[in-house]
């Protein structure tokens, strides 16, 4: 073992490491990757940002384009106002076709804004149906990963295993190559969530209201502020009520005006009726205070809450949201946003208290009372996903049938070989810019940088470890475990660390490290990398058993109030399943 080898499987190690803690955020990982593999020397520079360019990268970049093109279209929700109509008449058709269609489009566009489509819709029919929203959120989430394996651009994973194997001398996968693998898998995977999974889920979230599914009719109350009140001509960020207490004020009635989501720097004066949100104990030092008396309480409904200039709204943060790791505090949260978050359900466990001081994380449900007119900036704000209602946003409807053309050519010329498939995704994509189905501003924002920047960071990894050599000294080592079983047991050891490791740590991340020990182990056996490849592909989207493992699973953690262990309960048995078909129909349709 050289000394080079060495240091590039402790980077790898330290990745994996950081990936799977999260201690930074991936992206930042994955460039700290990049600059060691080049500071060590092992790479050079060129090296280590061709990620950057490289086809992989470009191509993943384009499909976020093509994607936010097809939706400011309206052509999903469109077809979610369909699958409603078919819940309506019967609930397992309906779960069916919501299925089926999910699956359809995330095999050719990315599969998180699809999810963050459905999920309000699917919420809306759990409460017209009076349904659980837990039993339709789950097999949603399942079916776009099933969906994301029938093809060479369902999936960022995909893409990059195809693009690290070209890079290696290994013909490129075509559109369609792994499409009856795919297609085994998401029958296999379809029966069991219809047959098994979904009485697997626990009715987590009932059809119930917005401050029904958050508890909070208890925590909701009106106090009036009398003439000797220490809080009387205080701003709200010094008076007593809210520093000593630690209330948090929603409005003020005062008089015949009605001031909602008052600033911090509101004046309060005698006889303001606050409406405030607190606990039982909160409510107990409230009443000890002189000065202040309570109103009549009574239980509130949505209709309720909501005043003239607000409204009430429950949002996601992101996947890859710049809130991660922040608190409420850190982000001044009330004045940046004009909105107050009432409750906050963190992990799967509802959060009432000392919310301004949680660190937040990806798939945190926050129930938010919003100012009408910011509403738009949260619902605009990438670091959300509002998941309450559907968007009423202005489709551009008369671009359906052009972008549905040009996403059609993409996949065209890439399938029948008339242009490589990075080539054909980025000309689709500057198309739509053209034809004004999407602007150049919701263009850039549509790709999700945080995702270019660690396939560019994992990238430079791969590179390490073919030039030091490294991923045939682990090849040699895992041939020396498993190898003597043959390569169907190898192909079957390589799907099952894929998706192990993936339910750790990014899938992407994961890719990259095992696509270039696939391809030295299948040389190095003297057989065809192919079936290992594309167990690398495959296991690499199969992240089932926990909620941080893929990102529509973090999408709908929070909404469907999920615990951790339900991931766990429906998802090891479906990847165990997984398991077992990938290794006897991998070597089937690819030959050694």
């Amino acid at each position: 073992m050289t000394f080079e080898i060495l240091f590039v499987l402790a980077v790898a190690v330290c990745a994996v490491i950081l990936f799977a803690t999260e201690k930074l955020s991936v992206d930042v990982v994955a460039i700290v990757i990049m600059a060691t593999l080049i500071a060590s020397g092992i790479i050079s520079a060129e090296e280590g940002i061709s990620g950057f360019s490289n086809k992989a990268t470009v191509t993943v970049a384009a499909m976020f384009i093509l994607s936010a093109g097809l939706f400011k279209t309206g052509a999903v929700n469109y077809l979610g106002d369909i699958t409603t109509k078919l819940f309506r008449n019967n609930f397992w058709v309906g779960l069916i076709s919501v299925m089926f269609a999910v699956a359809f489009f995330s095999a050719f566009i990315n599969n998180t804004p699809v999810v963050a489509i459905f999920i309000p819709i699917l919420l809306g029919v759990a409460k017209d149906i009076k349904a659980s929203t837990s039993k339709l959120l789950m097999p949603m989430s399942f079916a776009s990963m099933f969906g994301g394996v029938c093809t060479l651009i369902g999936t960022s994973t995909n893409i990059l295993v195809n693009s690290i194997a070209e890079g290696q001398g290994q013909p490129a996968f075509s559109m369609f190559e792994i499409a009856p693998l795919g297609l085994a898998m998401f029958l296999v995977g379809t029966t069991y969530m219809l047959l098994i999974g979904i009485r697997l889920i626990p009715d987590r979230r009932s059809e119930g209201d917005l401050l029904e599914s958050f508890d909070l009719h208890e925590y909701i109350t009106e106090v009036v502020l009398l003439d000797d009140s220490t809080s009387v001509g205080k701003q709200i960020k010094d008076a007593p009520l809210v520093k000593e207490i630690d209330i948090n004020i929603i409005e003020i009635q005062r008089g015949e005006e009605t001031i909602p989501l008052p600033a911090a720097t509101e004046l309060l004066r005698a006889g303001d009726i606050l409406r405030v949100r607190c606990d039982l104990e909160k409510l107990k030092k409230i009443r000890e205070r002189e000065g202040i008396v309570f109103k009549p309480q009574y239980q509130w409904k949505d209709e309720d809450i909501l005043t003239e200039g607000t409204k009430l709204v429950e949002g996601v943060i992101a996947p890859h949201s710049e809130f991660i790791g922040k608190t409420l505090q850190d982000l001044n949260f009330r004045e940046e946003f004009g909105a107050t978050v009432m409750a906050l359900r963190h992990r799967g466990v509802l959060l009432r208290d000392k919310l301004s001081e949680t660190k937040l994380d990806a798939g945190d449900a926050l129930l938010l009372e919003v100012r009408k007119r910011r509403y738009n900036q949260i619902r605009q704000s990438p670091a959300f996903v509002i998941i309450s209602e559907v968007e009423q946003e202005t489709f551009r409807k008369s671009k359906i049938i052009p972008a549905l053309a040009i996403i059609t050519g993409v996949i065209l010329t890439a399938s029948l070989g008339f242009m490589d498939i990075a080539a054909s995704a980025v000309i689709g994509s500057i198309l739509l810019v053209l034809i004004r189905c999407i602007t150049m501003e919701e263009a850039y924002k549509a790709i999700e940088w945080r995702i270019i920047f660690l396939l560019a960071g994992v990238l430079a990894l791969e590179a390490a470890m073919e030039n030091s050599h490294a991923g045939e000294l682990v090849s040699e080592q895992i041939i020396a475990t498993v190898g003597v079983w043959g390569p169907i047991a190898m192909v079957s050891a390589f799907y099952l660390m894929t998706f192990i490791l993936t339910e750790m740590m990014s899938n992407t991340a994961t890719a990259a490290l095992l696509t270039p020990v696939a391809i030295a182990t299948a040389n190095t056996m003297n057989v065809s990398p192919r079936p290992f490849l594309v167990a690398v592909m495959f296991a690499a989207s199969a992240s089932f058993m926990t909620p941080v493992g893929y990102q529509t699973n973090t999408l709908i953690y929070g909404p469907g109030q999920y615990r951790f262990a339900d991931f766990l309960r429906v998802g090891t048995p479906l990847n165990i399943l997984f398991w077992i078909t990938a290794t006897i129909l991998i070597p089937y349709f690819w030959s050694f």
